[in-house]
């Protein structure tokens, strides 16, 4: 609550429960396009799977929201592979966008997952931490498996449903507040 004014003042990060019941990246994508129609600054990254190839899981990319450079954060491990597929290095390259967000200070960045890297204290941690001092709305997907994790980075924020008029309403809502 802002002791000045008494008001509920909204955090300025959230976190998306997907539970497994929908294509998330498919919504994302949605609303950061109708974001961008309505005039808002949007910036990030977005996970774009592609098909498996030679027996090996599908790779992942990252897209950049705004300029549609896309990153693989994958390596190729085979399809019956228990390990963690992400790279580091290819998150290293694909962090770029989320510094240059930094100093671009939009009215929202999406940053694809809070995942294994970040729960493990790598990955994007030390530039959602950026953005979140730097006062950006910060909008992301956490997994049941990585809930923990989240909360012990984050603190107390709001979990949103994996339904865009949820993010709608946060959104709205911390931009007014601001």
């Amino acid at each position: 609550m802002s002791e000045e004014t008494g008001c509920e003042i909204p955090l300025r990060v959230a976190a998306i429960d997907p539970a497994g019941r929908v294509d998330i990246d498919a919504l994302l994508f949605d609303f950061v396009a109708r974001q961008r129609r309505a005039g808002r600054r949007v910036q990030g990254l977005l996970m774009a799977p592609r098909d498996a190839a030679d027996g090996c899981r599908a790779q992942m990319w990252l897209t950049d929201v705004d300029s549609g450079d896309t990153y693989l954060v994958s390596q190729p491990l085979g399809a019956g592979s228990t390990g963690c597929a992400a790279d580091p290095q290819g998150f290293a390259r694909a962090s770029r966008v989320l510094r240059d967000a930094l100093q671009r200070r939009p009215d929202l960045v999406v940053c694809d997952r809070f995942g294994a890297l970040e729960a493990e204290n790598g990955g994007f941690v030390a530039e959602i931490g950026a953005l979140l001092a730097a006062g950006i709305p910060v909008l992301t997907v956490v997994a049941a498996k990585h809930h923990a994790a989240w909360e012990r980075f984050i603190g107390q924020a709001p979990w949103l449903a994996a339904e865009p008029a949820a993010w709608d309403d946060w959104l709205d809502g911390v931009l007014q507040a601001a």
